[in-house]
């Protein structure tokens, strides 16, 4: 499914569209832990989250995935937004919880295994 019927389908704010909207997600990951996201996800998979500083773009960019969701309508740091513009990072929020976007997405046939 790509990026920008997942945002439709989920009603996502887009805080900053990124370059992936296009892209098929593969997969979903959920964490607050750098270095747990750093080591568990692949290419093309979205994130969710409720961190908000800048190093969560760091990691999207590294890790080259699909985008970030930030969970319980948690507020990026205006670093992190300007970030996430210079690194062309698709950085998006939603009002429900880490818990209900997992279910939200595996519903839309995203899973964190591939």
């Amino acid at each position: 499914m790509r990026l920008k019927e997942i945002i439709d389908a989920l009603n996502l704010e887009i805080l900053n569209q990124g370059d992936h909207l296009d892209d098929v997600v593969q997969g979903g990951y959920s964490g607050d832990l750098l270095s747990d996201v750093i080591a568990s996800t692949r290419k093309n998979d979205l994130w969710i989250t409720i961190q908000t500083h800048e190093n969560i773009i760091a990691v999207a960019s590294l890790k080259d995935l699909s985008g970030i969701i930030l969970a319980k309508n948690s507020v990026p740091l205006n670093e992190t937004l300007k970030n996430a513009k210079n690194e062309s990072v698709t950085l998006l929020r939603s009002p429900m919880t880490s818990f209900e976007l997992v279910a939200a997405l595996s519903n839309l046939g995203i899973s964190g295994k591939r």
